[in-house]
């Protein structure tokens, strides 16, 4: 079976990650898949914004990526923050396409993951 890290360096498509806040209003964006640190943690690197608030309060995200090429494969990822930190050099190591010359970003932050569960796409087969 392939591993979360195998999966994430190899496969192309869309991401996007979904928060809430403590009273339970939801945000969804756009997010480039997860760096993979181990089987059982990823981490995203955040801009401060209304997902990285989110989490201040609410430490549950759910990514769903799309594979490209049609169809409906792709993966549900449930995560629960487990820290954070401002580190520019460490994103600069990790990023794989930091372009944030199109955005006013301030802060960015590394948010780690613990990966709670990993679904399909569709369906409730657990993959993990």
């Amino acid at each position: 079976m392939m591993t979360l890290k195998e999966y994430f360096d190899n496969a192309k498509g869309y991401g996007m990650l979904a928060t809430a806040d403590s009273a339970g209003k939801v945000n969804a964006a756009v997010y480039a898949r997860p760096h993979v640190m181990d089987e059982k943690t990823v981490a995203f690197i955040m801009a401060e914004r209304l997902t990285h608030e989110n989490l201040k309060s609410n430490p549950w995200a759910t990514y769903l990526f799309m594979e490209a090429g049609g169809g409906w494969s792709g993966k549900r990822v449930y995560l629960k923050k487990l820290k954070e930190e401002q580190n520019e050099e460490l994103i600069q190591e990790i990023c794989r396409k930091c372009d944030y010359s199109r955005y006013d970003v301030k802060n960015r932050f590394i948010v780690y993951f613990n990966v709670e569960n990993v679904l399909p796409l569709i369906g409730s087969q657990e993959v993990l």
